[in-house]
């Protein structure tokens, strides 16, 4: 790995820079690639179109496609999503941070800015994400490091090879990642429904659902 690369940056050996070269690169349309609670992601701004366009053609995709979004706690959700269920607040309360994203209703004034109806969201359990979330105060976008309709890669010497040269920062941590997506349920109507299994099975989810 060319370690000594300006775009390469190690969580571990620089937190303070790495957090601050996202943060700047967020605010400023860039596009970078972080480790997540589950894989890596590409992130960006979801409402900088050119950051969205951007990553949909990194990664070959219909930018009118949603992305996931991370986003640091649920007041926070609450400025960009709509949750009319007291329900599902506690189960959202109950289950993150942790690997599921949920499908959520946007309100009206966030559908007028990204055109979306609704938006997949998590709360992630990863120490660089939250820290990155509470500096940007907003949410990010979170899609896995891969080309539509292939694998994702969560090798870091792949990532370089690969995608280096297509974003403006790579930012990584060094030893094992999950190689498990999240899981996904759609919380748009009073019943979830699963969309995705992955790391934490749907059937345990439910049983935070009062």
């Amino acid at each position: 790995m060319s370690i000594n690369s300006e775009k390469i940056i190690n969580i571990k050996e620089l937190p303070e820079i790495a957090l601050s070269v996202a943060s700047n690169l967020y605010h400023s349309g860039k596009v970078f690639i972080y480790p997540t609670d589950t894989i890596y992601g590409i992130g960006g701004n979801p409402f900088d179109r050119d950051a969205v366009r951007r990553i949909a053609e990194i990664k070959g995709r219909n930018e009118n496609k949603q992305f996931i979004w991370l986003i640091n706690n649920i007041d926070n959700l609450l400025n960009y999503a709509e949750i009319n269920l007291e329900q599902h607040l506690d189960f959202l309360q109950s289950i993150w941070p942790a690997p599921v994203s949920v499908v959520l209703n946007l309100n009206e004034r966030t559908k007028r800015i990204v055109e979306f109806e609704t938006v997949a969201i998590r709360i992630p359990k990863n120490d660089f994400c939250q820290n990155l979330l509470r500096e940007i105060g907003q949410p990010l976008i979170s899609t896995s490091v891969n080309r539509s309709g292939q694998h994702p890669t969560n090798n870091i010497e792949e990532i370089e090879q690969e995608y280096l040269e297509k974003v403006d920062a790579l930012i990584y941590s060094p030893g094992p990642v999950t190689q498990i997506s999240s899981t996904i349920i759609d919380l748009t109507t009073a019943k979830p429904k699963l969309i995705r299994e992955g790391s934490i099975k749907f059937v345990e989810l439910l049983k935070n659902l009062n």
